[in-house]
């Protein structure tokens, strides 16, 4: 398999279980699909989330944060809802539970990956003032997951639903897409001020 997930911090992966283990918590989440299942549900494919915090266009790199490691809640063969987990002073701790579009179209863009052939690093890469998921393919697969630097040879394959304008589950390198981020990320010039 091309993709090298990388392991989560094994505190992140003990607040899950104990998440999924707890019959309070699963009630009363707000992901109908897990809790209707009957039977053993399993948090798999670790993947860090990072969030893209600016973008500058002077063309270096774009800066990055890791905020939190999302699992895939899986009942047999199919996944059925999502886990993320946060960091706090006292260590990684389970945040919430959830399902939606982004759980279907995180596993379509993962067998997209593997089809490439490269070896990747999976990642998720959220572009909040986008409203934007990505599936960030690393290139260096020994790369901390942790940390780490957008290259311009990465890979980003947005996530269904994409933004206006910018194509679903279609790869890009990351020195093609973030022009486009950068154009709809910058502030517009107020109609009053001169053209700079």
């Amino acid at each position: 398999m091309p993709l090298h997930v990388p392991p989560a911090p094994a505190p992140a992966l003990r607040s899950v279980l104990a998440a999924l283990g707890s019959p309070t918590v699963v009630r009363e989440a707000p992901t109908p699909a897990l809790r209707s299942i009957q039977g053993p549900l399993s948090p798999e494919l670790p993947l860090p989330v990072h969030v893209l915090d600016r973008v500058v266009p002077s063309g270096s790199a774009p800066y990055t944060r890791l905020a939190g490691w999302r699992f895939l809640i899986r009942s047999g063969d199919r996944a059925v809802a999502a886990a993320d987990t946060r960091l706090t002073p006292d260590g990684w701790v389970f945040s919430h539970f959830f399902e939606g579009p982004y759980l279907g179209s995180t596993e379509r863009a993962l067998r997209q990956a593997e089809a490439m052939g490269s070896p990747f690093q999976p990642r998720l890469l959220s572009v909040p003032q986008l409203y934007m998921l990505t599936l960030w393919l690393h290139r260096d697969i020994d790369a901390d997951a942790s940390a780490g630097t957008l290259q311009p040879t990465d890979v980003l394959v947005p996530l269904a639903p994409a933004p206006p304008g910018i194509a679903a589950h279609r790869p890009h390198q990351v020195a093609d897409l973030v022009p486009v981020l950068t154009l709809r990320l910058s502030p517009e010039p107020l109609l009053d001020s001169p053209a700079a």
